[in-house]
C-alpha cells in the first residue's frame, strides 16, 4: 500500500487534529488579517478625505469629497480581504498540524521500541525534509542498535564456549558501539 493510498480518504478539514495548535494558528492569521484589512482601509479613506475644489471633471453630480465616493470600494476590498485571509487562515494550520500529528504517532511507536517506524508524508504536505530527517535518525540509531545486538550475540557465544579473552575483546567492542550513544545529560 503506497504513501498516498493509505491517506486518500482523510478529510480535507478536519479541525480536531491538533486543536489546540490549528486553533492558536487560526487567531494569529486572523489578527493580522484583520489588522491589514483595517490598516489598509483607514490609510485610503483617510487620504480620500481631502475637498475637492471643483466638480469631478465637470460632471453634472457634485462630489464634495472623494471618501464618499470610495466608500464603498473600500468597504467591498475590505470585506474580499478578510474573506480571503479568512480562508487561508482555515486551511493554512492543516497543512502543518497533519504532519506534525503523523510525527507524534511515529514517535508514539519509536517510545515504545519500534525502531523499524519510517516517517512518510503525503507528497503535499509540508515538512517533508523534516520526515527524511527523522527517518534517517532513526535508522541510523537501528543500525547502533543492531550492532550491539551483534556484539552481544558474539559475547555470549564465547562465553558459552568459556574462550575468556575473546568475550573481553567483544565486550570492549559492544562498549565501543554503546559508548556512541549518549544516555545522560552533560552538566
Amino acid at each position: 500500500m503506497g504513501t498516498n493510498q493509505k491517506f486518500k480518504g482523510r478529510k480535507k478539514l478536519n479541525l480536531k487534529v491538533k486543536r489546540e495548535f490549528q486553533s492558536w494558528m487560526l487567531r494569529r492569521v486572523f489578527v493580522v488579517v484583520g489588522i491589514s484589512a483595517l490598516v489598509a482601509a483607514c490609510i485610503l479613506y483617510f487620504y480620500a478625505r481631502a475637498e475637492m475644489v471643483g466638480s469631478f471633471f465637470e460632471a453634472h453630480v457634485k462630489i464634495r469629497r472623494v471618501s464618499e465616493l470610495l466608500l464603498p470600494v473600500i468597504a467591498a476590498g475590505s470585506a474580499v480581504s478578510l474573506v480571503a485571509g479568512g480562508l487561508l487562515a482555515l486551511f493554512l494550520p492543516q497543512k502543518i498540524a497533519g504532519p506534525i500529528y503523523r510525527f507524534e504517532q511515529e514517535l508514539k511507536k519509536v517510545a515504545s521500541g519500534d525502531l523499524t517506524t519510517r516517517f512518510t508524508l503525503r507528497n503535499e504536505d509540508t515538512l517533508q525534509d523534516f520526515a527524511a530527517d527523522m527517518s534517517q535518525t532513526i535508522e541510523s540509531l537501528r543500525h547502533t542498535v543492531d550492532q550491539a545486538k551483534q556484539s552481544l550475540d558474539a559475547l555470549e557465544a564465547a562465553l558459552n564456549d568459556n574462550r575468556v579473552e575473546d568475550a573481553k575483546k567483544l565486550a570492549a567492542d559492544a562498549r565501543k558501539v554503546l559508548a556512541r550513544l549518549k544516555t545522560e545529560k552533560d552538566t
